[in-house]
């Protein structure tokens, strides 16, 4: 309606995006995905920038399995249901699971919502039915990790120790929880994404060529690394 020249959106979930992308290419304005995916054809799109959210899953999962020694029961606190970044993080998780460790069991998955106050809820729920069995937690993001930190030292164990935890974001929260030694590893899902969005929209508005997908660059961070990286976050 108001004439723009390019639109950026970040879809919270991927479904229900076809009506209104497609308004915006008969309009002539090309969309760009930010963050997320979008279950839409790839023509309605100009391009997506963002992550390998099925990538995060499998390393998530490697990193998981050196800590285990390959052998262990692994919790799941999910991000929001229908969100691209959960779908495919559980995706990359478990199919590295079944396809690499079969001394690891995925023995409860269920969704935080991304939230802290969920991941907590949720991580107090395992731990009434399941208790000590667990071994280690993986999240979907560093958010309901945290939370479930809470959880577990309400219940009397140890975050870190008696329970591994693996986490997804990087956000200074995760780092904060590795220097207190109750988050063993964040891989990381990077948010800064604004200088190549800005990029990319003036690429696409000069009608140059762009790529279908703009890969984000990540990195794994440790708690040997947390201190001196924390000022950065």
């Amino acid at each position: 309606a108001q004439g723009v020249d390019v639109i950026g959106v970040a879809p919270v979930v991927a479904s229900g995006w076809e009506t209104v992308i497609q308004e915006a290419k008969d309009a002539g304005i090309p969309v760009i995905l930010v963050d997320r995916e979008a279950d839409v054809s790839e023509d309605l799109y100009a391009t997506f920038i963002g992550s390998d959210f099925v990538w995060e899953g499998e390393r998530a999962c490697d990193i998981m399995a050196t800590f285990l020694e390959e052998s262990g029961n692994v919790v799941e606190l999910q991000g929001t249901v229908g969100a691209s970044a959960a779908t495919d993080r559980m995706t990359g998780f478990t199919d590295c699971v079944a396809e690499k460790y079969p001394e690891m069991s995925i023995i409860a998955t269920q969704s935080g919502d991304f939230t802290r106050a969920k991941g907590k809820e949720v991580m107090e729920a395992f731990l009434k039915t399941y208790g000590e069995e667990i071994d280690a937690l993986y999240a979907h993001n560093d958010d309901m990790a945290i939370g479930a930190i809470q959880a577990i030292e309400e219940y009397g164990l140890k975050p870190g120790e008696d329970i591994t935890i693996v986490s997804v974001d990087a956000v200074r929260g995760a780092f904060e929880a590795m220097i207190e030694g109750k988050l063993n590893c964040t891989v990381e899902c990077n948010p800064l994404l604004g200088p190549q969005f800005f990029e990319l929209a003036l690429q696409v508005v000069n009608g140059e060529e762009v790529p279908k997908w703009v890969p984000s660059e990540e990195g794994v961070f440790y708690p040997d690394q947390a201190a001196a990286l924390l000022p950065e976050r």
